[in-house]
């Protein structure tokens, strides 16, 4: 990684915390690697995100049913899918100081890059983070937190096919959490043991599978569009069967060439029938597909999108992070995409000592949010304090109630990008900034 590299890397994490994005994990306990928490713009950001990918890959399709499956699952539906004996990682421990790490992450796999001493044996680690439940000792049962999301859509597919009786080909999708006991999270959000992913399974016949697939990669790359992400910048890596996950056919990951290298932040798979034959094996309950038209009965292949929302969102900070001179001044920007900012315009009174210019920007304010939730009052600090604080935050506009306001019920509206400055008509506000 170059110097320049590194200072970007630092810039965001600085900027998150400052900003009040993304927090270390139980912080004042020293934090808690491979975990972090999303401060209020954060939260903001992240659910702007999910809000966008549930309207453009669910509500706005008929053939798609969302759903939310539960986060601790049974020993059994792991065992069914592969991940009790496949999802591993290579691990090695130094001798001397007993940190461990990634095998496949090392250049020098004989000596440890902390203290120099030697390092033991590769050994495969399962990632899966095991949970005990029950009340009283000995009744208890070994489950799993998710390792994925999909298990959570193939163990419901037979719920969907009753209840709403879909015609083939349909998905079924989630947003949430999955769990993976990473061995050395680091690049701080990029590789974590908690994160979140929005995914679904989308049922086909066999035979379709190729233009389906082709179908959902061209949607995923018009989504990175949406967000605010520069294809430019991203490359699809159609993995060798070596690289790929025990129960993929093919796999494509979308990379963002960051300042850490190749950044995996989405991905496509064919999964074919493996994990409902699995299932039906496991459980011994049919999850066959009958198509009624031509009396056919099958188990149904699968095509995987999967959006890791975590990378996403750090990708999108990566990617909006500007760096420019504005009046003279050297400054520091977010340009994000209006759709998903956390905060799409604010709102000050001038001067904050003056009642008269406060009373209105409430005014100003209170209208506004009505129809626009992500809109902030802000009278701390001096005009020009606030729109730094608004520039780093990626807010697009910001709207200032003054003087003339109360003679001609104007403000002045200033761009995020350029800086320019122009003034708009109180009751024409909710258009210009939409």
């Amino acid at each position: 990684m170059s110097k320049k590299d590194t200072d970007l890397m630092d810039k965001i994490v600085s900027l998150c915390k400052r900003r009040g994005f993304v927090y270390p994990s139980s912080e004042i306990y020293g934090g808690f690697s491979g975990f972090w928490d999303y401060g209020p713009y954060g939260a903001d950001l992240a659910y702007n995100l999910k809000d966008l990918w549930w309207k453009r890959f669910v509500k706005s399709r008929e053939d798609m049913y969302g759903i939310s499956s539960s986060i601790v699952m049974p020993e059994q539906v792991w065992q069914a899918s592969g991940h009790l004996k496949n999802f591993t990682d290579p691990l090695v421990e130094c001798k001397k100081c007993h940190h461990r790490f990634r095998a496949d992450h090392l250049k020098n796999k004989e000596k440890c890059s902390d203290c120099g001493g030697e390092l033991g044996e590769e050994i495969s680690f399962n990632t899966m983070f095991p949970v005990q439940t029950g009340s009283v000792d000995g009744g208890t049962t070994t489950a799993y937190l998710r390792g994925e999301l999909a298990q959570g859509m193939f163990v419901n597919f037979k719920n969907i096919l009753d209840t709403f009786h879909p015609n083939i080909p349909f998905g079924i999708a989630q947003i949430g959490r999955a769990f993976r006991n990473e061995i050395s999270p680091r690049d701080f959000i990029y590789r974590v043991r908690e994160f979140e992913i929005a995914e679904f399974e989308y049922f086909i016949k066999e035979s379709d599978w190729e233009k389906h697939f082709e179908y959902w990669r061209k949607e995923m790359l018009e989504w990175l569009d949406e967000i605010g992400i520069d294809r430019k910048n991203v490359k699809e890596n159609d993995l060798t069967e070596k690289e790929r996950a025990h129960y993929s056919k093919r796999t494509i990951d979308f990379e963002y060439q960051g300042p850490i290298g190749d950044m995996e932040i989405q991905a496509i798979a064919y999964r074919t029938d493996y994990d409902l034959k699995n299932h039906i094996e496991g459980s011994g309950v049919d999850l066959s597909y009958r198509d009624e038209v031509n009396n056919e009965k099958f188990i149904p292949h699968v095509i995987e999108p999967t959006f890791g929302l975590g990378r996403l969102f750090l990708v999108v900070l990566l990617s909006a992070y500007t760096e420019d001179e504005l009046g003279g001044e050297p400054r520091i920007y977010l340009k994000l995409n209006k759709n998903i900012a956390p905060v799409r315009a604010a709102v000050f009174p001038l001067l904050k000592n003056k009642p008269e210019l406060v009373s209105k920007a409430r005014e100003v304010y209170a209208m506004l949010k009505k129809d626009i939730p992500n809109i902030e009052f802000d009278d701390n600090g001096n005009i020009g304090k606030r729109y730094r604080r608004q520039d780093e935050i990626g807010t697009p506009y910001c709207i200032t109630i003054d003087f003339d306001t109360l003679e001609d019920d104007t403000v002045t509206v200033r761009d995020r990008d350029t800086g320019e400055q122009k003034r708009v008509i109180i009751t024409d506000l909710k258009e210009a900034i939409v």
